[in-house]
């Protein structure tokens, strides 16, 4: 069983005699067993609680930043806000074109919420839950349920799964099932490749990070430089290693919001 980290703690101490009779009812439904928790006294995984703290984290900075909005002295977390909804803005005005201001709430949401969520391990005493392909799938499922409804909306049922059947209905037989089966693989897409980039993100940190300094030692001896340089590279790999988990972060975390908007783009769009 993982190490329970504090807040995962804190939030078993308190939520445990709720969660989990909920859980165990839930696990009375046949195929949803797996459901009932194995230690009834710690219900709440690391990474839900991880997730838990992350959404608090951006509720509180939302709450802050409605109470300090002003147009003529915007403070610097109003312009970071603001920068990141441009952003967005513009990404989907490129990317879906029409209407594609409609789409910055959920897009710059996700974008937000991955970045975060794929940070949270930098910090001391707390892990990164997107390096559980439990959190992946979650946002993938978003993303998957955001652009299908506005597709839906778009063209209505009938017109949405004419998407599905080619630029000619002569063909609609084979390309029906190969377009659902790739819509579906979009879960698969989506979710695994930021699981895997964090999850080995983590894994180099620790593996790297523990290896080099004693390959150093082993290479140099037990001199002057073999004593110095191994204390060195102790300090330096770490920090390397964290310039590189940020940057995959904000890369995933941009990935994370360019394909969603490319899929909304071939939902809405008037020709497949």
């Amino acid at each position: 069983m993982e190490h329970e980290l504090w807040f995962t703690a804190l939030l078993n101490k308190l939520l445990a005699g709720v969660v989990t009779p909920m859980l165990g009812a839930i696990a009375q439904i046949h195929g949803f067993e797996w459901v009932r928790p194995e230690n009834a006294a710690q219900p709440i995984p690391n990474y839900i609680a991880m997730e838990v703290m992350v959404i608090l984290v951006i509720l509180i900075g939302a709450i802050l930043l409605r109470r300090r909005l002003s147009v003529e002295k915007p403070g610097k977390f109003q312009h970071a806000m603001e920068v990141v909804v441009e952003f967005t803005r513009d990404m989907n005005q490129e990317i879906i074109g029409h209407h594609a201001e409609r789409y910055i709430g959920m897009i710059a949401t996700l974008g937000i919420f991955i970045l975060l969520c794929n940070l949270w391990g930098l910090v001391p005493t707390l892990a990164t839950p997107t390096a559980r392909i439990e959190v992946t799938l979650g946002c993938a499922v978003a993303a998957f349920i955001h652009y299908n409804y506005h597709g839906l909306r778009q063209h209505g049922v009938v017109g949405y799964l004419k998407h599905f059947c080619g630029p000619m209905m002569a063909i609609a037989v084979i390309m029906f099932p190969i377009e659902v089966i790739s819509n579906f693989g979009r879960l698969l897409s989506l979710s695994v490749r930021l699981m895997a980039n964090m999850m080995v993100g983590n894994v180099l940190d620790q593996v790297f990070g523990e290896m080099i300094p004693g390959v150093f030692h082993s290479l140099l001896g037990s001199n002057v430089l073999g004593s110095v340089l191994p204390a060195v590279m102790s300090a330096v790999t770490p920090v390397a290693f964290m310039a590189l988990h940020i940057f995959v972060s904000l890369l995933q975390a941009y990935i994370f919001m360019l394909l969603p908007a490319i899929y909304i783009s071939m939902a809405v769009s008037e020709e497949h």
